[in-house]
């Protein structure tokens, strides 16, 4: 039986707080703020999804109820931090759960002020009332909703000599900023679900076997990510067998595992709504054949020196373009590609078998939030608490131009990694990727 993983600390309602007020410094002093949490999803019929907050408003907040509001107002002297949550109403709670109530949310998670939703109609256009501005998520519909009626009824106050509403800005970059830089505690999440993430690897590779379905091994994937506390996967399970690994967001994970095939996983847990994102490609029967390990090697080697060069000051841009190199140096030494490295990359061959970015932000998101550049000439420099994947990939196309042994063959080598004052910190190294280290823990006893 599993040993579960012993659980980080939960993320304190101060830490919330200092969110909510580093945000708040960055508004004018007669702005508002307006963030909207996710409402449940109907699956079918009277079935929903599981319930997912949504990012910004749990990053704020720390709330896992649906149908929450919240609202900032600096210098509020009655609060400055508002949220509009879910009736109580105890015929509900028989069925689904307790829930917060006004009370809960201020004693519970640190909020100023709350109120139950039965009010919001009432009191929200009041508590806007004389704000000059507006932040909202304009890619929000109930966030847009709400500043159309805070303009509307600030028109209307106007003509009671009230200070009108210039207008809403998008609130965020403002957040989406705050969130690429991770604290302590959120670190300490995403190593956990990180972790987490790699057993649930280890356990697929020392299950595989020909004869297996591809959603045979995503059971044992998802068992282990609930076993150990996630609340699920962070994303759609891709099991990809054989060609099936060409297929960049591969889920159908349908087809029966060949014994001469390699197969390609990429999976991850969420925990407390961090999200782990690891790829690992291995031989369905636990040994690579020769051409298998020739590309491999070319994936691997591309990749550690990609997390290498992960430091303070360095750049993705800078880690990409030299995935390529290796990448297309690579191809050309298997006979992949032909001429020279610089050349082959300038006319973008290598296109043709490596189709994606090496990396992406990590966090509250499989797909973080956080820009990439300051500006369009302008790469981001790394920094501390950053954290990003490093993932690069080839994947031959099945076609009569290509050398028979390497046809069909799709490879990816994901790791999670922090950004420390040092350099960088691997957070996903408890799932081998070195050849010999995988035929070792595949051998059948």
């Amino acid at each position: 039986m599993l040993t579960p993983l012993p659980r980080p600390a939960a993320i304190q309602p101060d830490e919330y707080r200092r969110r909510r007020e580093a945000l708040m410094a960055q508004l004018p002093t007669s702005a508002a703020l307006v963030v909207p949490g996710a409402s449940l999803v109907t699956r079918s019929h009277d079935s929903e999804y599981p319930f997912r907050q949504q990012s910004d408003f749990y990053y704020l907040t720390g709330i896992q109820e649906p149908d929450a509001l919240l609202i900032l107002l600096p210098g509020r002297a009655e609060g400055q931090s508002v949220v509009f949550c879910q009736d109580r109403d105890p015929t509900m709670e028989a069925w689904t759960g307790r829930r917060l109530g006004a009370q809960g949310v201020v004693s519970l998670h640190g909020i100023d002020q709350a109120f139950e939703n039965a009010e919001r109609d009432d009191l929200l256009a009041e508590l806007l009332d004389g704000r000059e501005l507006l932040y909202a998520p304009l890619d929000n519909p109930d966030a847009v909703s709400i500043a159309e009626e805070a303009l509307a009824h600030a028109q209307a106050g106007m003509r009671r000599g009230r200070p009108a509403l210039k207008g809403w800005l998008d609130s965020r970059p403002l957040i989406h900023e705050m969130r690429l830089i991770k604290s302590p505690a959120e670190i300490a999440l995403l190593r956990h679900a990180a972790a987490i993430s790699a057993q649930a690897h280890v356990r697929a590779m020392r299950t595989c076997q020909a004869g297996l379905s591809e959603y045979q091994l995503q059971a044992e994937l998802e068992h282990t990510f609930v076993w150990h506390g996630a609340s699920g996967p962070a994303y759609g399970t891709i099991v990809g067998g054989g060609a099936n690994a060409c297929v960049l967001h591969y889920i159908e994970n349908s087809d029966v595992l060949e014994e001469d095939t390699l197969v390609l996983i990429d999976a991850g847990a969420e925990f407390d709504l961090y999200a782990g994102d690891i790829t690992r490609t291995f031989p369905v029967s636990g040994r690579f054949n020769d051409a298998q390990r020739a590309l491999y090697q070319v994936v691997l080697d591309a990749q550690v020196r990609a997390v290498d060069a992960i430091a303070p000051g360095a750049t993705l841009a800078d880690i990409h373009q030299g995935v390529v190199h290796d990448l297309t140096a690579g191809l050309i030494e298997l006979g992949l590609l032909e001429g020279d490295v610089q050349a082959r990359i300038d006319d973008e061959s290598y296109r043709r078998f490596y189709l994606h970015s090496t990396s992406h932000w990590l966090g509250l998101d499989v797909h973080d939030v956080g820009t990439y550049r300051l500006d369009e000439a302008t790469p981001r420099l790394l920094a501390p608490g950053m954290v990003l994947t490093v993932e690069p990939g080839l994947y031959i196309p099945d076609e009569d131009d290509i050398p028979a042994a390497y046809r069909g063959i799709g490879i990816r080598i994901e790791d999670n990694v922090v950004v420390t004052e040092q350099g960088h910190d691997i957070l996903t190294d408890g799932v081998p990727k070195q050849i010999d280290e995988i035929e070792q823990l595949m051998v059948k006893k």
